[in-house]
C-alpha cells in the first residue's frame, strides 16, 4: 500500500465530509477509472455496500459495554459505592466481597449484550458475502461478486427473484417494454408487485445493452428515509436533462419478480440506502410506572440519606459520651483518634455502604424479567391469533406492557382497522342513472347465511365463473332490503385464491353484472360515456397484470417484523362449493354458484341469445337462464382466466374486478401502454401518455391516454366526490335536454345515498384535450419531472392544470364490511371506562353509517355534528355547547348521571378546532364526550389530535390503524398498535404491538393489559418492601452498637439473601399472578378501570407498605432481642435468627398477596426456603475463613438444636404479618373492591357466574346488556336551526355555513331528564 501524506489523508476526508453533505451529487460511472488506486476514483467519497450492525469490536467490547451500562445511574450507583468500600475509615465489610453483587449484574447484561451482537454480526457477514453480478470491464461482462464489494457507480445486473444489493437506477431490463416487477414485501411488508420502469432516452432495450455505452451523470439527492420519494435526473453529454423519480428506482431489500434480468446503476450503498436508513432498531419507550419507579427511587434515595445522617449524628453523640478512650478504637499512626465529628462524618459513608440494599439494584433486572415472561404469554395466547392470516399476536416494545392496563384512549382508523378493507363493488351511477346491482347483492347474501352456517363450499372448475341461475320473474320481493347497512355485516368469507397476491378473495373479485346496465352496454356506441365509464375504471389505476402461470419463488432475507412461526398450522378458509339451494320469500329462488380458482373468475358477460345453459335441479320444473353469455372463445376466456391483477389498494382491485364483470377487461399495463379487452372481444391498445399519481392533498388519480380509434388524448379521472365536483365543466353530452342535464345532481344525490349506506364513493370523470393544450402543457411537465428543488409543488400544479373542465361520467359505491366482533368490542372497551375515537379520511355520512353499525354512535344518543366553515361559527358552537353541558352537570337531579354525548367533526373545522385559542375549549368538550368521530382528516391532523389529547389531558392514549397513514397517529400515541390487514406492514413496522383483528384489543386490553399492570405494580411494591424491612434490621441494630456501622449478619448471607433466597418468588409473582380470571375480565370490562390513572401502584400504597415494612423490620428485631438480652450468645448467633426471621416474614408477607395459587408458586416458595437452610447449613460448616474475621461455623446447626430458634420464629412471624392479614380480612369483609367481589364469582359453576354477571352489570349500571349485534341505526337526524348560537355571530356568517346538531330523542330524555 503506498504512503500517503497524513495532511493529504485529513484533506481528503474533508472533501468526502462535504460531498456527503451536498444536497445533490454528481455521480459517475466508475467503469473508465477500473483497476486505478482508491484516491483516483470519482466516487470515492460515498460509502461502500458492506454493513455493519454491531455494536462492539473484539478489542474494545469491555470498555465501551461498561460505559454503556454505566449510563443507568443504579450502576453507577453500586460501583461508587464498591470503590467506597476500598476506604479503609469508611469501609463496611470486605472489600473484594462488595464488589461481588455489582460485578455479578454487569457480567449478565455484558454476557447478554455480547450474545446479541454476536448474532448480528452473523447476521451481518452472511448478507455482505451475498453473491451478485458486477459489471467488469476487464472482463467485458458481469461477474460474481459480493454484495460487500458493491460500490457507487457500479453497474449490477439483478435476475428473476433476487435480491437487489443496492439502491440502484433502473437503466435496462430484459422485458421489451423495460418494464421491471418487484416485491417490496421485505420493505413495506406489501406483497403485491409495483411495477418499475427504465429512465426514459438513455438506454435501447436489446440484448446488446453495454454499461461501458452510458456516458451521462446521474445527479440525485442526499440520502434520505423516505421510500416513496426519489428526486434525480441524469445529464446527458449534449446537457439535455431526463428526469427520473421513484418509478425508475429499485431499492435494496426489493426482490425481483417475473423479469428475466435487469441491470440498474447504483445510487446508494450501504447505510445510505434507504431501506438501511429505515432500520431504526428497536422501539424504546418509558412506561408509566417506570416514571413512576424513578420517582420512588429518590425517595427511597431521601430515606437512606436520612437514615445515615442519624447513624452519623449518633455515633458523634455516642463518642462524645463515652468516658475515656474505648480499647477497640485504633490510634493513627500518630497516636491521635479522630474526633467524634470527623469520625461522624466517616460513619454516615460507612452506613451508605452498609444500607445500600435499600436501593433496589435487583429490581431493575427482575422488571426485565418480568415483561420478557409477560410478553411470552401474551405472543402465545391463542386467541390472539389469527388463522385466515396466519399472524399472531407481536411485541416490538419491550418496556410498555404494564401501560396496556392503563388506556384512558383510543384513537383508532375505520378502513382496515374497523373494517376488513375488502372492497366489494356495490353500485354505481352513470350519467345520472343509478344501477343498485340486486342481483350482486343476493350473490353477497348467499355467502354471507352459508358462511354463517358453515355451509358454503367453493368449487373450482377449470373455467366456469360465477353463475347465478333465475327464475322468469326478478325477485324484487326477498332482497329489496338488502343493500341497506351493509356494512354492519360481518363479512368472513376469504376464500383460498391466490394467497400471495393481495385482495384476490372472492368476495371481492366476484360480481354479478346489474341486468339494466347490461342492457344499456349492448346498446352503447363507441364514443358513448358508458364505454368510457368502464373504460375509466379499467384503466385508471395502477394495476399490475401478470399471469397468474408466473408463479413467485420466493427469496428468504429477512422478516420485517421479526416475527416467530405460530406453532398452529394454517386452516384452509372456507373452499370447495357452494353445494345448497337458496330459497325464500314467496316465489322460490334457485341459485347455482360457483367460484374459479383463479383470480380472474368473471367471465365477459354478453346479453347475445347463446347464453350459458345449465341443468339444475328445479323443484317446480321451470326454466332457468344464467345471466352470463358464453365467451367469444375458449382461447379467450382461458387468457382472461390467467391473469391476475395485483393491486396497490382494494378499491382499484374492485373497480378492475367490476369492469370485468362486464367484459371490460384489463389485459396487460406497460409504461406506454394499457390494453383493454371489450366485451365484443375487441382489444384496445391505448397509448399511456402520463399517470398523475394519487396525492392526500388533490384526492384524486387521472392518466392521460391516446385513444386508438380517435387519436385523441384523453384524460381519466377518479376521486373523491368533494375534489371533483368542483372541477366539472360542461356536461358530457351538450345534446342531452330536459333532466339530462342534471347529471351532477342526480350525481351527488346517489353518493349521499350511498354514503349514507355505509359505501365508499368515487366519482369517475373524463376530459378530451386537445393536441395544442397537450403540448403545452408536456413541457411544463417534463421540466417539473426533472427537477430537483420543490419537484412535489411543481408536479402536483402540473397535475393540477390539466385536471380542469372535468366531465363527469358517474360513480361508484364499494362497500367495506365491518371485522368480527367490533361492536362487542367497542361497547366492552366504553364500559371499560375508555373513550374511542374514530379518526377517517371517509365522507362523514359514510362515517356516521359505520359509527352506528359498529356502535361506537348509539340510537339514544346526542350527536353533536360540527361542520362550520368560519371560524366565528366554530367559536360560537364550541362555547354554547360547552355551556349546555356544564349546565347539566350542574344540575342536582343530574348527580352521578353523564350525559350520552358523542361529537362528529369534520377534518375543515378540526383544523379550527384545534388553533391555539380553541384548543381547550375543544379538548374541554371531547373529555366530556362518550366518543368522538373526526371525518375527512389528513395523517397529519390524525397525529396532532393524539397529541393534543395527550398532552392536555395528561391521560394515557393508544392508538390503532393499519396503513401507512396511520404511522404518524400510531407514533404520537403512548401505544402504538399496528393491524397486519392488507395495506402492507407500515403500521405495523412503526407500532409497538401488532395484532391481526381488531376484535383482539379486546383480550390484549382487558386481559392481559389488566393483568401486566397489577403484576408489575404489585411486585414492585413488594420489592420495596422486601428491602427496606431487611435493611431496616441492620438500622435498628445500631442503636446498640454505638452507630458503628456492625452488621450482625454474615456478609456472604446477607448477599445470598437478595441473590438466592428471595429472588425468585417476586419474578414468579409478577409474571404468573391472576387477581381475577379472563373469562371474568372480558365478562366485566368495567374491572379494568382499577388501573387507570393512577391505579393500585401510587403515592398512597407505596408509603403503606414502607410503613409496613418498618414495623415489620421493628418486630423482627426486637421480639429476638427481648429474647436473647442480658444472654452471653454471641452476634452472629443473634442474627441468625434474624435473618431466618426475616425470610420467612418476607415470603409469607407474598404469600398474602399472591391472588391464584400454583404448582410453581408453591414449589418456588418451598424451594427458597429450601434453599435458605440448605446454603447457610453448608455455608456455616464449610466456609470457616470466607469473610475474616467473623466467624459463622455451626452456628445455624446450634440454633436448630434449640427449641427456642423455632418459638422465635413462629411467634415473630405471626406479630409481623398479623396486621396485614387482617387488615386484608376487614377490609375484604367489610368494604370489598370490584376485583375482590369479581374474585368469588370465579368460584362459581359456569351458568351461575353467567347469572351473577348479568346481576353485577344491571346493578352497577352497566349498558347495553342485550344482543350486541348491529342494530339498524336511527333515522336521519333532525335537523334544526342554530339561532340559538347567534349570540356572538352574525345571521349572514350562519347563512353562510353549514351546522348540524342531532336533538336528544325521547328515549333520551327519557331517561336521562331535561337538564341538558
Amino acid at each position: 500500500m503506498k504512503w500517503r501524506n497524513p495532511v493529504d489523508l485529513v484533506r481528503d476526508a474533508l472533501r468526502g465530509q462535504r460531498a456527503r453533505d451536498k444536497d445533490l451529487r454528481n455521480l459517475v460511472s466508475n467503469l473508465p477509472y477500473e483497476g486505478l488506486e482508491k484516491s483516483k476514483q470519482p466516487n470515492r467519497h460515498f460509502p461502500g455496500n458492506a454493513i455493519k450492525t454491531t455494536k462492539y469490536t473484539l478489542l474494545l467490547f469491555i470498555p465501551v459495554n461498561l460505559f454503556e451500562q454505566f449510563h443507568r445511574m443504579a450502576n453507577l450507583y453500586f460501583v461508587g459505592l464498591a470503590i467506597l468500600n476500598f476506604v479503609p475509615v469508611v469501609n463496611a465489610f470486605q472489600p473484594e466481597v462488595a464488589l461481588i453483587p455489582i460485578c455479578a449484574i454487569l457480567s449478565l447484561t455484558a454476557l447478554k449484550d455480547a450474545w446479541e451482537d454476536f448474532r448480528r454480526y452473523q447476521s451481518d457477514r452472511k448478507l455482505n458475502n451475498t453473491p451478485c453480478l458486477i459489471y467488469s470491464r476487464k472482463e467485458v461482462g458481469f461477474i460474481e461478486r459480493c454484495w460487500k464489494d458493491v460500490r457507487v457507480g457500479d453497474f449490477v445486473k439483478v435476475v428473476c427473484n433476487e435480491i437487489v444489493p443496492a439502491d440502484l437506477l433502473l437503466l435496462y431490463t430484459a422485458d421489451p417494454d423495460g418494464v421491471c416487477l418487484i416485491e417490496t414485501a421485505n420493505l413495506d411488508g406489501e406483497s403485491n408487485l409495483k411495477q418499475r420502469r427504465v429512465v426514459p432516452g438513455l438506454c435501447i432495450s436489446d440484448p446488446r445493452f453495454e454499461p461501458e455505452s452510458f456516458n451521462g451523470i446521474v445527479v440525485c439527492e442526499k440520502p434520505n428515509n423516505n421510500l416513496n420519494h426519489f428526486k434525480c435526473y441524469v445529464e446527458r453529454p449534449d446537457e439535455e436533462k431526463v428526469g427520473a423519480g421513484l418509478e425508475s428506482l429499485l431499492l435494496r431489500g426489493c426482490t425481483v419478480r417475473n423479469t428475466d434480468h435487469a441491470v440498474g446503476f447504483v445510487v446508494y450503498a450501504g447505510h445510505e440506502t434507504k431501506s438501511m436508513l429505515n432500520n431504526g432498531g428497536p422501539r424504546y419507550k418509558r412506561s408509566r410506572l417506570e416514571r413512576r419507579l424513578n420517582v420512588d427511587v429518590i425517595f427511597c434515595v431521601i430515606l437512606l440519606f436520612a437514615m445515615c445522617i442519624v447513624a452519623a449524628v449518633g455515633h458523634c453523640l455516642w463518642l462524645q459520651a463515652v468516658p475515656g478512650v474505648p480499647p477497640y478504637l485504633v490510634p493513627d499512626s500518630a497516636g491521635r483518634l479522630d474526633s467524634p465529628a470527623l469520625s461522624g462524618f466517616y460513619m454516615f459513608f460507612t452506613m451508605i455502604i452498609l444500607l445500600q440494599v435499600l436501593i433496589p439494584i435487583s429490581l431493575y433486572v427482575s422488571i426485565e424479567l418480568v415483561k420478557i415472561g409477560q410478553i411470552f404469554f401474551i405472543t402465545n395466547d391463542i386467541d390472539l391469533y389469527d388463522e385466515g392470516t396466519d399472524s399472531g399476536m407481536q411485541c416490538k416494545a419491550l418496556n410498555i406492557t404494564e401501560d396496556l392496563g392503563q388506556v384512558q384512549y383510543i384513537f383508532s382508523d375505520k378502513t382496515g382497522t374497523l373494517t376488513e378493507n375488502k372492497m366489494v363493488f356495490r353500485r354505481c351511477s352513470i350519467m345520472g342513472v343509478e344501477y343498485p346491482h340486486k342481483e350482486n347483492a343476493i350473490r353477497l347474501n348467499v355467502l354471507e347465511e352459508a358462511e354463517s352456517e358453515e355451509e358454503i363450499i367453493f368449487n373450482q372448475p377449470p373455467r366456469t365463473g360465477w353463475s347465478m341461475d333465475f327464475e322468469n320473474s326478478e325477485p324484487e320481493g326477498r332482497h329489496h332490503h338488502h343493500h341497506h347497512h351493509g356494512s354492519r355485516r360481518k363479512s368472513k368469507v376469504s376464500g383460498q385464491g391466490q394467497k400471495d397476491v393481495a385482495f384476490s378473495s372472492p368476495l371481492e373479485t366476484d360480481v354479478i353484472p346489474d341486468r339494466k346496465l347490461l342492457q344499456q352496454i349492448s346498446r352503447s356506441q363507441e364514443k358513448d360515456p358508458y364505454l368510457d365509464f368502464f373504460l375509466a375504471l379499467a384503466i385508471c389505476n395502477t394495476v399490475v397484470v401478470s399471469m397468474a402461470t408466473a408463479r413467485r419463488r420466493r427469496a428468504s432475507w429477512f422478516s420485517p417484523s421479526g416475527r416467530t412461526n405460530n406453532p398452529l398450522e394454517t386452516v384452509s378458509t372456507l373452499v370447495k362449493k357452494v353445494g345448497s339451494l337458496f330459497t325464500s320469500g314467496q316465489k322460490p329462488i334457485h341459485q347455482h354458484l360457483t367460484v374459479s380458482k383463479s383470480d380472474m373468475v368473471i367471465e365477459e358477460d354478453d346479453l347475445s341469445s347463446e347464453g350459458i345453459r345449465e341443468k339444475t335441479e328445479d323443484l317446480d320444473g321451470l326454466e332457468t337462464c344464467s345471466l352470463h353469455a358464453a365467451s367469444p372463445s375458449h382461447k379467450e376466456s382461458a387468457a382472461s382466466d390467467n391473469l391476475r391483477y395485483e393491486a396497490e389498494s382494494p378499491d382499484e382491485a374492485a373497480l378492475v374486478y367490476a369492469a370485468k364483470a362486464y367484459g371490460f377487461t384489463l389485459l396487460a399495463r406497460t409504461p406506454d401502454s394499457v390494453t383493454v379487452r371489450l366485451p365484443s372481444g375487441k382489444d384496445l391498445v391505448f397509448e399511456l401518455v402520463d399517470t398523475l399519481a394519487f396525492d392526500s392533498n388533490r384526492k384524486r388519480m387521472s392518466v392521460l391516454v391516446r385513444h386508438p380509434i380517435t387519436r385523441e388524448y384523453v384524460l381519466y379521472t377518479k376521486g373523491a366526490d368533494y375534489a371533483i365536483m368542483e372541477l366539472l365543466g360542461t356536461p358530457y353530452a351538450e345534446h342531452f335536454s330536459g333532466s339530462e342535464k342534471n347529471i351532477a345532481s342526480d350525481t351527488q344525490h346517489h353518493l349521499d345515498c350511498y354514503a349514507k349506506e355505509g359505501l365508499r364513493t368515487l366519482c369517475i370523470t373524463k376530459k378530451v384535450v386537445s393536441d395544442k393544450e397537450y403540448m403545452s402543457w408536456s413541457l411544463q411537465r417534463q421540466r417539473a419531472l426533472a427537477a430537483i428543488e420543490q419537484r412535489e409543488e411543481l408536479v402536483m400544479e402540473t397535475a393540477v392544470q390539466l385536471e380542469t373542465n372535468l366531465s363527469l361520467l358517474g360513480a361508484t359505491g364499494v362497500e367495506d364490511r365491518l371485522q368480527e366482533n367490533v361492536p362487542d368490542t367497542i361497547i366492552a372497551l366504553r364500559e371499560a371506562g375508555i373513550q374511542v375515537w374514530v379518526l377517517t379520511g371517509d365522507k362523514p355520512e359514510t362515517a356516521v353509517n359505520i359509527g352506528y353499525a359498529c356502535r361506537l354512535l348509539e340510537e339514544e344518543d346526542l350527536v353533536i355534528n360540527m361542520s362550520c366553515k368560519n371560524k366565528a361559527v366554530c367559536t360560537s358552537i364550541l362555547d354554547c355547547t360547552l355551556e349546555e353541558v356544564r349546565r347539566y352537570d350542574e344540575n342536582p337531579q343530574n348527580v352521578d348521571t353523564t350525559p350520552n354525548i358523542s361529537l362528529v367533526i369534520d377534518g375543515r373545522t378540526l383544523v379550527m378546532a384545534l388553533s391555539p385559542d380553541l384548543e381547550n375549549r375543544f379538548v374541554d368538550l371531547t373529555k366530556r364526550c362518550r366518543s368522538v368521530l373526526c371525518c375527512r382528516v389528513t395523517p397529519l391532523q390524525k397525529s396532532k389530535v393524539v397529541k393534543v389529547v395527550r398532552e392536555k389531558l395528561k391521560v394515557m392514549t393508544l392508538a390503532v390503524g393499519d396503513g401507512a397513514n396511520d404511522v404518524n397517529m400510531i407514533q404520537a400515541a403512548d401505544i402504538g398498535i399496528g393491524i397486519s390487514g392488507q395495506e402492507g406492514m407500515q403500521a405495523v413496522m412503526a407500532s409497538d404491538f401488532a395484532i391481526s383483528r381488531f376484535k383482539h384489543l379486546k383480550k390484549l386490553l382487558l386481559v392481559h393489559g389488566h393483568w401486566c399492570y397489577t403484576r408489575l405494580a404489585n411486585m414492585i411494591i413488594y420489592f420495596f418492601y422486601k428491602n427496606v424491612a431487611y435493611v431496616n434490621l441492620l438500622f435498628w441494630y445500631q442503636f446498640f452498637c454505638g452507630f458503628s456501622g456492625t452488621a450482625m449478619i454474615d456478609y456472604w448471607l446477607m448477599i445470598f439473601f437478595n441473590l438466592f433466597f428471595t429472588s425468585v418468588p417476586p419474578i414468579m409473582y409478577g409474571i404468573m399472578d391472576k387477581d381475577v380470571s379472563a373469562e371474568i375480565l372480558l365478562g366485566l370490562p368495567e374491572l379494568y378501570r382499577t388501573g387507570q390513572g393512577t391505579g393500585e401502584y401510587n403515592f398512597f400504597t407505596f408509603w403503606i407498605s414502607i410503613l409496613d415494612a418498618f414495623y415489620q423490620s421493628l418486630v423482627c428485631f426486637f421480639i429476638p432481642y427481648l429474647v436473647y438480652v442480658d444472654s452471653d450468645v454471641g452476634l452472629f448467633t443473634f442474627g441468625t435468627p434474624l435473618n431466618t426471621v426475616s425470610l420467612f416474614t418476607i415470603l409469607l408477607h407474598l404469600s398474602i398477596e399472591i391472588k391464584s395459587w400454583t404448582v410453581v408458586h408453591w414449589i418456588i416458595q418451598v424451594g427458597s426456603v429450601a434453599l435458605y437452610f440448605i446454603v447457610t447449613l453448608a455455608y456455616s460448616a464449610i466456609c470457616i475463613t470466607c469473610n475474616p474475621p467473623s466467624n459463622p461455623y455451626w452456628i445455624l446447626q446450634s440454633q436448630m438444636a434449640d427449641p427456642m430458634f423455632y418459638l422465635i420464629c413462629i411467634i415473630t412471624t405471626v406479630v409481623a404479618l398479623l396486621p396485614r392479614y387482617m387488615f386484608h380480612v376487614i377490609k375484604n369483609s367489610i368494604a370489598p373492591s370490584p376485583l375482590i367481589q369479581a374474585k368469588l364469582l370465579d368460584r362459581l359453576d359456569p351458568s351461575a357466574r353467567e347469572r351473577c354477571i348479568r346481576e353485577w352489570r344491571s346493578f352497577r349500571g352497566g349498558v347495553h346488556l342485550e344482543d350486541s349485534r348491529s342494530s339498524t341505526p336511527p333515522s336521519p337526524a333532525l335537523e334544526i336551526p342554530v339561532e340559538m348560537y347567534t349570540k356572538s355571530t352574525g345571521a349572514a356568517e350562519l347563512m353562510e355555513d353549514e351546522f348540524v346538531l342531532n336533538v336528544i330523542t325521547d328515549n333520551y330524555l327519557r331517561h336521562n331528564g331535561p337538564g341538558t
